[in-house]
């Protein structure tokens, strides 16, 4: 049976800004774009869907007080930061960098003939001015294959990099076989399908499709055929 308290937010309602190298879509105020309906959910703030063509980018910028996550869906993601750190961010990583009191960083594409896609995640930090600080992890395909992965989670959570905040944030790769997740009473999730499609307690759910939901609920997911989704577990 359909979740009764789920809240659906489509893709084709989120807001679009277009420049000649980046396509995105917000699922919450950004930018521009204003929509006092979404202004985030709890401590979580953006969600981009950002789409970078071959040689394109974001200049170096700066930002504070903000634990912002990279995850990357197809192609190659460049990230240097005022912190010394250089990296490429591929499919099966995750990034989370904490701008505390400061940090400047630019994000290119890697790639001369590939677009990369990728969500960039903003969550409010439970305090200001935190130093600084990055973290970059890898996992497996079958990690997130029918199961839930914790990518990220407070210290000592077990997440494969640490937020400042009381958010869990799980992806999986649904496909026939359900993956079930308890919900706690006083919780709430929001679901963001990253790809694909996948039917959670029975509804449907698109490539950019999210959902809000609040505890106590057992969550059913899978795929319709396949999707990867991304659960953030809060206050």
């Amino acid at each position: 049976m359909p979740t009764e308290n789920m809240i659906i937010r489509p893709a084709a309602e989120r807001g679009h800004s277009r420049r000649d190298w980046l396509d995105s879509q917000h699922t919450f105020s950004f930018a521009e774009y204003h929509d006092p309906r979404y202004m985030g959910f709890g401590a979580l703030r953006v969600i981009n869907d950002d789409r970078v063509a071959p040689g394109g980018g974001f200049a170096p910028h700066s930002h504070s007080d903000m634990e912002i996550i990279s995850y990357v869906l197809e192609g190659a993601l460049q990230h240097q930061d005022s912190l010394g750190n250089g990296s490429v961010i591929r499919p099966g990583e995750i990034q989370r960098m904490s701008a505390g009191t400061g940090i400047t960083h630019s994000e290119y594409n890697a790639s001369r003939s590939q677009q990369v896609h990728f969500l960039q995640i903003w969550i409010i930090p439970q305090g200001r001015s935190l130093p600084p600080g990055y973290q970059q992890r890898g996992f497996r395909p079958e990690d997130i294959r029918g199961r839930w992965l914790k990518l990220a989670a407070p210290e000592n959570g077990g997440g494969l990099v640490n937020i400042h905040q009381d958010v869990v944030l799980l992806a999986t790769r649904a496909a026939k076989q359900a993956v079930g997740y308890p919900l706690a009473q006083g919780r709430r999730a929001w679901l963001q399908v990253a790809s694909g499609s996948v039917e959670v307690n029975g509804t449907r759910l698109d490539e950019g499709d999210g959902a809000a939901l609040a505890g106590p609920a057992n969550l059913s997911v899978r795929g319709a055929p396949e999707g990867e989704v991304l659960l953030f577990d809060l206050q």
